[in-house]
């Protein structure tokens, strides 16, 4: 097997006496999906935090294109090529959609007091890498609050990729979403992934992830139930995991008898 974008080997985080994270192992690679499940609590926002630099793991090994690290801050991650979406988006609703595109990263052109916005460089580059992912937005100019959810996010996930991510972590992108719109964004996951990237998707939602995912891990109380490759566990079994498996089972026959 080829060496992993990300392997986590038996992460563990700790805050105070409270365990959040333990003992939780996956691994990301190039060119696949890896989803991440489970629900309120399970640990996934402990694990994407210990993966986008903005904590460090407590216990266990991370490595990075097969090298221990320990990511102190966003810009670490960054610096390796991880880049995270998160499910609020840093975005300015009322700016148009390439300023969008390249904030904190604008391209100039002159020199001292004639330094100005290559305004139709990122133009041109937004709307062309937009295009490249299959995203064909009417008006690069318009403001992007009035884009849909999904076109949002869709461009959160261009423009990741313009500025050189390997790795791309998903937090939730298709929670807030209706069913058309999330399947907007879902292709556009499974287009990062053709185009060669590493994909983390967070979600609770085992049939989106059925959809896309080439490995499955889902976290329960901060430890993993399960870490299956595509192929190993159907959407049924995924789905028996994420509600809880015999859980699930003992509140149907409660419910079932109440009825009668």
């Amino acid at each position: 097997m080829t060496t992993p974008l990300i392997e986590a080997r038996s992460l563990g985080k700790r805050y105070g006496n409270v365990v959040a994270l333990s003992d939780v192992s996956t691994r990301v690679d190039a060119g696949a999906v890896t989803c991440i499940l489970g629900d309120n609590g399970a640990g996934k926002s402990t694990l994407i935090k210990i993966l986008a630099g903005a904590q460090s793991h407590d216990d266990g090994d991370l490595l990075v294109d097969g090298e221990p690290v320990r990511l102190e801050r966003p810009k670490d991650a960054l610096d390796r090529g991880i880049a995270t979406v998160y499910q609020n988006l840093a975005v300015v609703p009322m700016m148009p959609v390439w300023r969008n595109f390249f904030l904190g990263s604008e391209l100039t052109t002159g020199r001292g007091p004639l330094r100005r916005l290559a305004v139709k460089d990122m133009r041109a580059i937004t709307r062309s890498d937009l295009a490249s992912m299959g995203i064909d937005l009417r008006d690069v100019d318009q403001p992007i609050g009035t884009l849909s959810g999904g076109e949002r996010q869709c461009v959160a996930i261009a423009r990741a990729v313009h500025f050189g991510a390997k790795v791309l972590i998903l937090d939730e992108p298709t929670a807030a979403l209706g069913v058309k719109q999330s399947g907007v964004v879902l292709r556009y996951i499974a287009a990062a992934r053709d185009r060669g990237l590493g994909v983390v998707f967070i979600t609770h939602n085992p049939h989106h992830a059925s959809l896309v995912g080439d490995r499955f891990l889902v976290l329960r109380r901060g430890r993993s139930i399960a870490d299956r490759i595509k192929g190993d566990i159907t959407p049924a079994e995924l789905t028996a995991l994420m509600a809880g498996g015999s859980e699930l089972d003992d509140l149907s026959h409660e419910l079932g008898a109440t009825s009668l």
